[in-house]
Parts: C-alpha cells; structure tokens; sequence
C-alpha cells in the first residue's frame, strides 16, 4: 500500500514504466511546462490568469529500420507542446478534467502514440500544487463518438432586436416568418431601458450589464413560448438541429471566449456581429439599427416599417 501511494504521486514518467504493458515501448516526455492563462470555475478565477504545469509523458511504439537521425521519423515533443498550445487557445474551460481530456486525445491521434499520461496543476490556487492526473490509450478512442464533420455544423439567422421590436404587437406573426425558414433562428436583444446598477469597477460593471442583457432576454422569452434562452453553445447546438428559436443569453459565451469580444454590453449591435461571426452565422439581420463597425458575417438591415414590426 505505501508504495501504491508512493508511486501515484511520482512523475508520470515513474507511473508509466510501473505501469507498463507487455512488449516494449518507448517513452517521450514533456517536464514542467508551464503556461500563464485563464481557467477555473469559480468567480475569482475569472479575468485573471494563473500558472499551470503541464507534465506528459507518451508511450510511442519503437521505430523499426533505421532512424537516420530524421526528425520527421518521430514523434517530437514538440507535438506534445502543439497539442497543449492548440487545447488552449480553442475556448476558456472551466475544469483542469476536460482540458487533460482533449490534450490527451489530440495526442493519441498521433500514429505512434500508444498510451500518454497527463498531468495538469494549478500552481497558485493553494499551498501547494492542485491537479488532475488521467491515463488514455489508443484503445479509449475508439469508444468515442466521431466528431461531426465541420461541414455539418448548422449556419444560423442571427437577428437583433430592439427593445421596440421586443414590445411590439406583430412579434409573433414576425416569428412565423422566422420559423419558415431553412436555417435555424438565433435572436439577440440588447440592454433593457431600466439603468443597470453601477458598480464602479469595469470587470464587475461588465458582469452586471451582460446580465441586464440576459433579463430582457428572459423578457422576450415571456412575450412568446417559441423563444427559448439559451446560455451555452451546447444548448445552441441542440437547439439549431432540432428547429428551436433561440434567444441568446450573452455571459457565458462571452467570458469563456479564448478571443473574446473587444466591444461590451454597451454597444449590443457589436456583440451580436461578434457572436454571428463566433458561431459562423449565415448573416446577421439588423432591424432599424445602424451597421456594426465590423462583422465577419454578411450584414442585412431592414427598416421597422418593411419588417412587420
């Protein structure tokens, strides 16, 4: 029992060879590499970074001929920093678990690769370092579902509305339109009238108004039964495969964003062009408002009087 506990404290370098399966295998490993970025579920981990350590170590079956000192003949630790640098930069997460999930699987991917270990610790959330440690092979993914071909993704209709769109009495024969269309229906709403609170700190302000978003959100939710918020990207995916009107509730999409929005919650029509472009709309319909500065998806404006509205 004492060298059990031992051994599951010792580098993953230690844990593989204890744990070797039968026929050799080499091993490649990645030490102490440490990155400054932002992860972690609670409050105080949000909008700041923190120092994370990464150790791997990947078994790779042997090389069979001769070597010829060919770099392209291997599999480098470099792969190993590729993978972790790509993880990172695909969406903020919130757990070191899910994180240690993709880094392991992007490597797995690897021809050689045969079995990794990866360890992820926080280095500035306690005393001393808190981590996850997991164990994949080549073995695991094949009980993984295939990931949907990027081809396949829906191309949503994201539309802004007014807080006068929002109120008015032709909304739902408006929403009729919506729902006969080919594409999936994503709507977007701006602040309420009412002032939001003032905080007086830019982090938490931020918070506040992209929550005072979320409740007019939930007031547009109230004038029809069609229109169901939505938080994550998960349930956007549900909801454009199954023929759902969405109505996007912004905070988390907004902060777990790796590239996040440069405009806030006080520009609304900016923040619907980032997220049309974020989720690769189709096009972004505009109803009585001006343009956005920028937008990544085609831009169609239409006066109030021409929507119905």
């Amino acid at each position: 029992m004492t060298n059990e506990i031992r051994l599951a404290f010792e580098h993953p370098a230690a844990r593989a060879s204890a744990t070797a399966p039968d026929g050799p295998l080499d091993r490649i490993s990645v030490r102490d590499h440490t990155v400054e970025m932002e992860i972690g579920a609670f409050q105080a981990e949000r909008g700041t970074t923190q120092r994370i350590c990464f150790n791997v170590v990947v078994e790779v079956r042997p090389m069979t001929g001769t070597l010829d000192d060919d770099v392209d003949r291997i599999l480098s630790y470099d792969k190993v920093t590729e993978a972790i640098t790509t993880e990172l930069a695909e969406e903020r997460l919130n757990l070191l678990e899910t994180l240690a999930e993709r880094i392991a699987e992007r490597i797995l991917w690897e021809p050689q690769a045969v079995r990794t270990f990866v360890r992820i610790e926080k280095l500035d959330r306690g005393p001393g370092a808190l981590g996850v440690e997991i164990v994949r092979s080549v073995d695991d993914l094949t009980t993984k579902p295939a990931s949907p071909h990027l081809d396949t993704a829906p191309h949503p209709h994201v539309v802004f509305l007014t807080n006068t769109a929002v109120r008015s009495p032709n909304l739902p024969r408006w929403l009729d339109q919506l729902e006969a269309r080919a594409e999936p229906v994503i709507l977007c709403v701006g602040r309420p009238e009412v002032d939001s609170p003032k905080t007086g700190h830019r982090m938490t302000q931020r918070r506040v108004d992209l929550l005072a978003m979320e409740q007019n959100a939930w007031v547009l939710a109230g004038r029809d039964d069609r229109c169901v918020v939505v938080a994550t990207r998960t349930e956007l995916d549900w909801a454009m495969k199954n023929g759902q009107i969405s109505v996007w509730a912004p905070s988390k999409i907004v902060l777990d964003a790796v590239d996040g929005p440069t405009v806030g919650p006080d520009k609304p029509v900016d923040l619907a062009a980032w997220f049309a472009g974020h989720i690769e709309a189709s096009d972004l319909l505009l109803i009585g408002e001006a343009p956005p500065s920028s937008c990544d998806v085609p831009v169609l404006i239409q006066d109030i009087a021409r929507s119905g509205l």
